[in-house]
């Protein structure tokens, strides 16, 4: 019998820019998929404390609040908040893959888009940096490494066996090498995390454009995120032969509010327009053929289960259960990491050697006569 792993997304808003309280959500949400058996779950991009938006509207020189703040309340991998997360884990029994935003010890504002994979014995299992932050997000984060290239293997209850997982960060899913290298290790099941929102276009024209006589309308989003990173996650389920996990945040009433409590007065509407009509994203799974996959919600209160596609304009845990079996067929015809490739034409080489700013060394002590 292959495993079948149940997954667990979280298609949830932070508390936004707040380190503690996102936690403590985060806590409150493991402890009740762990009850609905689910073998992992799983947090969007920088669920802790939340995405920088206002780079995509707000001039560097305007944004000096927003970056302390984010500074502030930015985490260590070795925290308190992810001490917090690792006993939540081990007390419920289940791997958790979250995302957060990273203090360095190195320096007072250096900070990483990153990403780690908790086992359900509370250890660390990878810890990822975000290879090249993208477009305006390098406002934020600096490029990470190739350390957290790693796929695990997740045991599952329901089967004998393992479940081999991995996952990138956003944008690093239309990086064909980064894919590649988790295809390589035997990936089954891929994990993608998304900010609720991609403001990747201005809509200010737009915006200034809507007619008086059509009050309440609002602009029509330019980017849409959940075609596009449904296309992205697709094709690699496509290629790789295995389940996709597409995993957003959501964009709440608080999260506008927080960034308008701290945006200069010149740049609030631009901020709520922008926010206001860009596209919410999606969360949801895809089989090894990149088609949909339904899902399930249960009802934390009654126990029901209710079949759904997706989640998107609501908070909720959306379940499925992956058979690992549905992995093995597609690989016969065409396996990009064995009998579908030309390992004498195409070599690839990763380094996953994490990257520090300094390597220091103690010469020898002079010789005494």
């Amino acid at each position: 019998m292959a495993p079948v792993l149940r997954a667990a997304a979280c298609h949830a808003a932070p508390i936004f820019l707040s380190a503690k309280e996102t936690t403590q959500k985060c806590v409150m949400m493991i402890e009740e998929a762990a009850k609905n058996q689910a073998d992992i779950v799983i947090f969007p991009e920088v669920f802790i404390p939340g995405y920088p938006f206002w780079s995509c509207m707000v001039a560097p020189g305007e944004a000096h609040e927003f970056f302390k703040r984010m500074v502030s309340e930015s985490v260590y991998a070795d925290g308190e908040e992810v001490e917090m997360i690792r006993k939540a884990a081990k007390e419920f029994k289940i791997t958790v893959c979250v995302g957060f935003s990273e203090k360095t010890r190195h320096s007072s504002a250096n900070l990483y888009n990153s990403n780690l994979m908790i086992s359900s014995a509370g250890e660390t299992l990878v810890h990822h940096r975000k290879l090249v932050p993208t477009f305006y997000e390098k406002l934020t984060w600096a490029p990470g490494d190739g350390h957290g290239l790693k796929v695990i293997d997740l045991p599952v209850e329901n089967g004998s066996g393992v479940a081999k997982v991995g996952m990138l960060l956003c944008g690093e899913n239309t990086n064909p090498l980064a894919r590649y290298s988790m295809m390589a290790q035997g990936e089954q099941v891929h994990i993608s995390t998304w900010p609720a929102k991609a403001p990747m276009h201005s809509i200010r024209e737009e915006a200034a454009s809507v007619s008086s006589d059509a009050e309440g309308e609002k602009p029509k989003a330019k980017y849409g995120n959940v075609a596009a990173n449904r296309i992205r996650a697709a094709g690699h389920c496509f290629e790789g032969k295995c389940f996709g996990i597409i995993n957003a945040a959501i964009a709440d009433e608080h999260t506008l509010a927080t960034m308008l409590e701290i945006a200069p007065d010149q740049t609030k509407e631009v901020i709520r327009t922008t926010m206001e009509g860009s596209m919410q994203a999606e969360t949801r799974f895809l089989d090894p053929s990149g088609s949909p996959l339904m899902g399930f919600v249960i009802n934390a209160e009654t126990g029901v289960r209710e079949e759904k596609e997706n989640l998107q304009h609501e908070e909720g845990i959306l379940y499925a259960d992956l058979d690992m079996a549905a992995t093995i067929e597609g690989k016969q015809f065409q396996d990009v990491v064995g009998g579908y490739q030309r390992f004498d034409v195409f070599q690839v080489k990763v380094d996953r050697s994490r990257q520090t700013p300094v390597t220091f060394t103690n010469s020898l002590e002079p010789e005494t006569e």
